[in-house]
């Protein structure tokens, strides 16, 4: 896939099951380490309430969003439900020499 590639952080800035803010050129990404040590990024903001969700919890696949609780698959960026109904847009991401980058 092209794009440009984006330097986020050091993987190891990513704990197991969390999520981090990364904004970039006037936009703001989520990146999120499963605990299986993959990588996976998203719009930053929920689609509901435009709430950081970097400030939200994450189990499971799923990110929630601190405001309404609205629930999205953090790999897909699929809404789980009420009150979110619009899916997130998910972005590539690459590890090299211990850095996390996404392609926007």
């Amino acid at each position: 896939m092209s794009g440009n590639w984006i330097e986020v952080c050091g993987k190891d800035e990513i704990d197991e099951e969390d999520v981090i803010r990364f904004d970039h050129d006037g936009r703001t990404f989520a990146v999120y380490r499963s605990p299986d040590d993959e990588f996976f990024a998203t719009d930053g903001l929920c689609t509901h309430e435009h709430i950081h969700l970097a400030d939200g919890l994450v189990m499971d696949e799923i990110i929630e969003c601190p405001k309404h609780n609205g629930r999205f698959n953090y790999k897909t960026g699929e809404a789980k439900g009420a009150p979110v109904c619009v899916n997130l847009k998910t972005y590539p991401v690459k590890i090299e020499d211990g850095a996390v980058f996404i392609s926007v």
